[in-house]
């Protein structure tokens, strides 16, 4: 397994990791969004700009789940 591969399982495992814990604290939902960023960032960089995409996006809505979570 190269290096890429390395950082692209470690995204998507980070994501579904802080998607499962999300209801037990805020902060999970904020590294939801910071593991949305790794992936989407592995997506580009591995040239599956649609996977990139969608993963940017998600970030978004994590983001936004943050905040309104906070109010």
């Amino acid at each position: 397994m190269d290096g890429l591969t390395l950082f692209g399982v470690f995204a998507v495992t980070a994501m579904l990791v802080c998607y499962a814990l999300e209801e037990r604290a805020r902060a999970f939902v904020l590294a939801f969004a910071a593991a949305c960023v790794l992936a989407s960032a592995y997506g580009f960089l591995q040239g599956a700009w649609p996977f990139g995409i969608v993963e940017a996006v998600w970030t978004i809505v994590a983001l936004r789940r943050w905040r309104h979570r906070g109010k």
